[in-house]
């Protein structure tokens, strides 16, 4: 058991779109990301996805034409089997929680490593 400083981790790298994990949660990661720019559209098969805007602001694109605008201290969850493009104008950092394994892009082909920090 040991506190973790979100802010300090977020310090510790400059990529967007590059999750880092920070704590284990049950048989969940949680980790810290930076966004700029748009994520391709992807979905999970078999889980939601949470994020929880802690610094900027974001916008989720749903399939079908609907976005919504996550600010800080708000957060988002992604129902599973829901195609979704997380972007942002500037750069936003985002806490992320998800089952250990799963793949940032639901396809572990195309899916970024998800380094401890």
């Amino acid at each position: 058991m040991k506190t973790v400083n979100l802010a300090d981790k977020l310090t510790q790298f400059d990529s967007h779109w590059d999750p880092h994990v920070v704590a284990d949660y049950n048989d969940n990661d949680v980790m810290v990301v930076k966004f700029q720019g748009a994520f391709p559209y992807h979905l999970h098969e078999t889980t939601d996805d949470f994020f929880l805007v802690l610094e900027g602001e974001m916008m989720m694109d749903l399939d079908g034409g609907d976005s919504h605008t996550i600010k800080t201290g708000e957060l988002f969850v992604v129902p599973k089997g829901v195609t979704h493009r997380p972007r942002a104008e500037k750069e936003c950092k985002v806490l992320l929680i998800e089952p250990k394994g799963e793949p940032n892009t639901g396809d572990t082909a195309t899916a970024t490593s998800k380094p401890r920090i």
